[in-house]
């Protein structure tokens, strides 16, 4: 059934269209992804479908009696609907469920006036014990009971200590109040839950939780995400928006981008096509008129009226133009980058946050520094940085070390520039051309340079900062949550040039596409400051974030962790364990059989497919070419064949 559809929707500011003619519908258990470049609409068409914004054109229907919920990108910095800064975590929690907080104090009312007679408000027993009974089983049926658990159950899922549930939320930091915001929607289940990149200021333990809860989620998800991993795990559709339209895709994100590559070359194949019959067409057209006699006249009129019939093919559009760039890099560094000797340290009046953390950073390592929320990967990097003060131990920089820093948070940005100015004053000798070419680059063009940076979004934020570093000669990156807010397009073209970088890198990310891609070792605080930190080589490039886990299982098993913990069997049970082992094989054994016949049988029709078209192709760019009753039964079978083989490759994954 569907809960939710757009039919139509357009919208424009002014004289700039932002959405043109979207339509979608999604049932109630879809999970859709909503992905595009930022400033495509992403956001904007939330708030038409919430009814925020008023559509120019089109209408949004949501099913009867469904509840949305809504987590926006800026709720890290809401007030939580009025609640007053002393409110803890937890009764903000409480508190997103007014009617159940009503009730309940409601039939503590009734509970008062039971126990000291059974009068209220000039009513009889009767009727006070009717409304108890009546408010009680309401309450009961609504999760009257289980609400209170569920709020603190889903804040220490959502990786909140003990320490932080308690504390007043205007405490909490920015992340700390994404996670809260976040927590509030899942804790209430609406019918459709609205998410508009959810994944921000989330470690990976926890994004790991959230997915398999989203994953689980039995009712309608809308999520906006550029995290490509995380698409993956959770959505099973993917709307993309470009050029101010939006196309349905079914599958996660990797299904839909080679949905979208095939599809691009048959329109793209199409147009050709019709372009080479176009061309013939005016050829001939051409030679009749150039004999001039009646009768070729009269046939280049009628071929002319024909052609004139041609429903034209548009050539199809180029996927919107990316950021592409690459840092330069200064004279080679010497091989020994950085020395970090016992590094300790500890905000004052808190305990340890980084102990004993040592090791040499090498020329040419791509470092990762992973591990959960408030684990002290930032201050770490901020010491690495000489912006801390260790409380032991120092940092050593090696021979001819250039860094470049990128700040998760734009911090040497200034307001009350403009973005032309922001960059030509880091760099003073370039040329306004040289500036504007750069820019040009991270997508500000036009009147985009003249914007105030202290009005920029934070993905246009994290793109200016990255323009003043590739103009830098640096050896030495050093990036902390350098994917927060970029795009997909920008943050494949953050890889690429990490990729093609000649120096070193250190980074901290929670982004595992990002991490599993580049690096080539990582340092992981895990269990910091209790456990040392692990230093560890990734062994094969492009599975960082696999080798990753691999090792924390093999710590977790070594140190008795809950993986290592198997309780003692008896014989009997292994016995049926060892059945049920040799059933389960021979089950998935016949399964991956029937799976393989049925995929060598798809390929040997999606060949048979392929030759046919060329076939098709052939004989209407030859006999056939003249014949428009042939042509269009020609065309007709064409595009069933292909929409055939478009499937099969779905289903084969080619």
């Amino acid at each position: 059934m569907i809960a939710l559809s757009t039919e139509n929707l357009s919208l424009s500011f002014g004289t700039t269209p932002v959405l043109t003619g979207v339509s979608f519908a999604v049932d109630e258990s879809d999970r859709l992804g909503i992905i595009g470049t930022n400033g495509c609409g992403k956001s904007t068409l939330f708030k038409l479908i919430l009814g925020e914004l008023e559509a120019d054109e089109g209408s949004v229907y949501i099913s009867k009696d469904k509840t949305v919920g809504i987590l926006r990108q800026d709720d890290a910095f809401c007030d939580f609907e009025g609640e007053d800064g002393s409110a803890t975590a937890l009764e903000v929690m409480y508190r997103s469920f007014p009617e159940l907080l009503a009730a309940e104090a409601r039939l503590a009312v009734l509970e008062a006036a039971l126990s000291e007679g059974g009068e209220l408000e000039g009513r009889s027993r009767d009727s006070v014990v009717a409304e108890y009974t009546a408010l009680n089983e309401k309450f009961i049926r609504d999760g009257g009971l289980e609400f209170r658990g569920r709020c603190a159950s889903t804040l220490a899922k959502m990786g909140f200590g003990d320490d932080e549930i308690s504390r007043p939320f205007s405490s909490l930091s920015g992340g700390q109040r994404t996670r809260l915001a976040l927590s509030r929607e899942l804790c209430r289940e609406p019918d459709i839950l609205m998410l508009d990149e959810p994944t921000n200021h989330l470690d990976m333990e926890t994004l790991g939780w959230l997915e398999s809860f989203l994953a689980s989620y039995k009712k309608c998800v809308l999520v906006i995400s550029h995290d490509r991993y995380f698409l993956d795990r959770v959505t099973n559709k993917t709307l993309l928006i470009e050029y101010h339209k939006a196309k349905l895709y079914n599958g996660n994100y990797t299904k839909s981008a080679e949905q979208r590559r095939i599809d691009r070359e048959i329109q793209e194949k199409h147009y050709k096509n019709q372009q080479k019959e176009i061309a013939r067409q005016e050829a001939y057209i051409a030679q009749q008129r150039a004999w001039n006699r009646e009768r070729n006249i009269i046939a280049a009129e009628s071929r002319l009226k024909q052609l004139a019939k041609i429903e034209r093919i548009k050539r199809p559009k180029e996927a919107p133009k990316g950021v592409s760039f690459k840092f330069s890099s200064s004279i080679a560094s010497g091989n020994d980058v950085m020395m970090i000797k016992n590094i300790s340290f500890a905000y004052p009046s808190s305990p340890t946050l980084i102990k004993d953390v040592s090791l040499t950073v090498k020329r040419g390592d791509r470092l990762f520094i992973v591990g959960p929320n408030g684990c002290g990967k930032s201050t770490l990097i901020k010491i690495l940085m000489g912006r801390l003060d260790p409380t032991a131990g120092y940092v050593d920089m090696g021979y001819n070390v250039n860094v470049g820093y990128y700040d998760q948070e734009n911090q040497n940005l200034t307001p009350s520039k403009t973005v032309l100015e922001e960059l030509w004053s880091t760099y003073p000798t370039l040329t306004e051309l040289e500036i504007r070419g750069t820019l040009a680059r991270f997508r500000f063009v036009g009147e985009d340079v003249y914007k105030l940076v202290g009005e920029l979004s934070g993905g246009e934020r994290a793109r200016l900062t990255l323009s003043k570093l590739i103009l830098s000669d640096i050896n030495l990156l050093i990036l902390d949550e350098p994917t927060n807010h970029l795009d997909i397009d920008s943050r494949e073209a953050l890889e690429a040039a990490i990729a093609e970088f000649d120096g070193t890198v250190i980074t901290v990310s929670h982004d595992r596409y990002f991490l599993g891609k580049l690096a080539t070792r990582l340092l992981d605080l895990m269990g910091c400051p209790t456990e040392a930190p692990v230093d560890m080589s990734v062994h094969k490039a492009g599975e960082g974030y696999e080798e990753l886990l691999r090792d924390r299982q093999r710590r977790e098993e070594q140190a008795g962790g809950p993986t290592a913990t198997v309780g003692a069997v008896t014989e009997s049970d292994t016995a049926m364990s060892n059945k049920d082992i040799y059933l389960m094989n021979k089950q998935k054994a016949a399964d991956a059989r029937r799976a393989q016949r049925r995929a060598e049988k798809l390929a040997a029709e999606a060949k048979e497919i392929e030759a046919e078209l060329e076939t098709i192709d052939t004989e209407m760019s030859g006999e056939a070419a003249y014949d428009y009753v042939r042509l269009a039964e020609l065309d007709t079978k064409k595009n069933a064949l292909e929409e055939r083989l478009l499937e099969i490759y779905e289903e084969i994954g080619v």
